[in-house]
């Protein structure tokens, strides 16, 4: 008989249930502040720490599906925190931007999330989010390197 299956001990589970335990935790945070959905958090996110970009670079940086990306892309721009500007060279292509008072919204929930981290941090003890960044780190580079 084969050795027994334990999901407790597979890293993609693992990973897949702290990021979304860590996540509806924030997600509370920002969500009574501001009644943002974690998509629309996500794009603004993406546009405030990136500066200007399409959809499909929104999707791809916050590995959000396209029909996502364009609801939190309608919701932002009815807060009149985003906007749009058609490509010269390729009309069915938008550039997405913040406005000013999309980037005072990005400021707050940044600095929301900085005492979030702050939080978490003290929560797990001294030095323990470097040591996931770092293992993190170690997980995508041998992944990415894995697909050259």
């Amino acid at each position: 008989m084969p050795d027994a299956f334990d999901l407790e001990s597979f890293l993609p589970y693992r990973l897949n249930r702290a990021a979304e335990l860590i996540s509806l935790s924030f997600s509370r945070e920002y969500k009574q502040r501001f009644q943002m959905t974690r998509p629309e958090w996500r794009a603004l996110a993406a546009l405030g720490s990136v500066g200007s970009m399409t959809a499909t670079e929104i999707g791809t940086h916050s590995n959000m599906h396209k029909t996502k990306v364009s609801r939190a892309v309608a919701a932002l721009e009815e807060r009149r925190w985003l906007k749009r500007r058609e490509n010269e060279t390729d009309r069915r292509v938008e550039h997405l931007e913040l406005t000013a008072a999309g980037q005072k919204a990005y400021r707050e929930i940044a600095d929301l999330a900085h005492t979030y981290q702050a939080t978490l941090e003290k929560a797990l003890g001294t030095g323990a989010i470097e040591r996931i960044e770092a293992g993190l780190a170690d997980v995508e580079r041998a992944l990415l390197a894995k697909r050259r």
